[in-house]
């Protein structure tokens, strides 16, 4: 981002945090930052485009510094980590992004809060990847699940502290949590697959733009899971069960749920295994909705 349209985004992220997103108007951004209409959408097509730029701008910044915080440096220095993640806490706090958030997620605006979606879900990836470079190989399969446990801890002790007014280190809160989360994951390692993996965060996030989930789409992707062949016969059995049950005029929850797991787990470990979870999750979030 060039300085003119990062001083425009600041500008209006001003704007948001005074007055709020929706009583911000796009003269009001131009008026405040001393530009012409024309300069405005030469830069964003739109007031959603400005949201989307303040959080890219928030992002590269985090990343920059994480990148210099780590050069020259073992990875798997827990010191390191702890800066690193409490980064981001601290450009939030700077630039009073956490009222921008909240008010986000409680607004109407879809569009609005498919952009604090993406950016939530490209923190928790990073996270992710970071708990393997810290932990090893052996919580790869629960890496993400643990970077969800993280910022839900994180969630309410920020909030907590917040209202509260008390005094607090982004760095000892980090740190603290840290260490739940090196208490919890050695009996997630002795326990069964993960609650979510990453075939889910990749459903979720294929799906921040989707219309709802419709008979055909899911039927659709069926009928890619058998043009891969090479099914065994468990695989072939249970997946012909669950299409056969989802072509009739009226299906039967009873039917269909007992079989997604199963089918889930005969793809473990396979290529497959991401496709059919996505077509498991489609049936699942599907029949919520009949």
């Amino acid at each position: 981002m060039n300085k003119r349209k990062r001083h425009v985004a600041d500008v209006a992220l001003k704007l948001f945090v005074e007055k709020g997103i929706q009583q911000t108007s796009i003269q009001e951004i131009i008026e405040l930052a001393k530009i012409s209409k024309g300069t405005f959408y030469n830069y964003f097509s739109s007031k959603n485009d400005c949201i989307a730029e303040i959080l890219e701008g928030l992002r590269y910044d985090a990343s920059q510094m994480r990148l210099e915080m780590q050069m020259g440096k073992d990875p798997k220095d827990r010191q390191i980590f702890i800066e690193q993640i409490s980064i981001l806490m601290k450009l939030n706090e700077e630039r009073n992004l956490h009222s921008v958030f909240e008010a986000i997620m409680s607004s109407n605006e879809p569009e609005h809060k498919k952009l604090v979606l993406h950016h939530r879900f490209h923190e928790i990836e990073w996270l992710s990847h970071r708990f393997i470079d810290i932990y090893g190989e052996d919580i790869r399969e629960h890496a993400l699940e643990c970077a969800i446990l993280f910022f839900g801890m994180m969630q309410y002790v920020m909030f907590t502290v917040r209202v509260s007014h008390m005094p607090y280190s982004v760095e000892r809160i980090v740190d603290v949590l840290l260490s739940h989360i090196e208490l919890i994951y050695p009996s997630m390692l002795n326990g069964d697959k993960a609650l979510i993996d990453q075939s889910s965060i990749h459903f979720l996030q294929s799906n921040i733009d989707r219309k709802d989930i419709t008979l055909n789409s899911i039927l659709e992707t069926a009928e890619y899971l058998e043009s891969q062949g090479g099914f065994t016969e468990e695989q072939q059995d249970l997946l012909s069960a669950i299409v056969s049950e989802l072509k009739q005029e009226r299906i039967r929850k009873c039917v269909i749920q007992p079989l997604l797991k199963p089918l889930q787990l005969t793809f473990a470990q396979t290529p497959l295994e991401m496709q059919a979870a996505t077509f498991t999750n489609m049936i699942w979030y599907f029949l919520k909705t009949i």
